[in-house]
């Protein structure tokens, strides 16, 4: 793999927490920002646990809701879907 030398600036906490994580897992400290921001970027664009747990609540809340339609009312409109869709569904007429 190559490798590119950048420069970033990382504020004192950052960097004492790198030096501590890097010591504890007896790693360079180029290896433990490399391992943290290809964790991260592996985790851009899924759902936090925040947002998991909304859209979750959310979902129970739809699907857990009553019918509020009689099943015979909803066989009839999807009966007559069909039909209009065989049909042509909606033409103009004499335009």
């Amino acid at each position: 793999m190559d490798m590119v030398k950048v420069t970033f600036t990382l504020d004192d906490r950052t960097v004492s927490r790198l030096r501590h994580a890097a010591a504890r897992l007896n790693k360079p400290q180029s290896q433990v920002v490399r391992d943290a921001i290809n964790d991260h970027a592996d985790r851009v664009g899924r759902l936090t646990e925040a947002e998991r747990v909304r859209m979750l609540a959310a979902f129970d809340a739809m699907t857990g809701r009553r019918h509020t339609r009689a099943a015979a009312d909803v066989d009839r409109e999807l009966a007559a879907l069909r039909s209009a869709r065989r049909q042509g569904g909606r033409r103009r007429h004499g335009g």
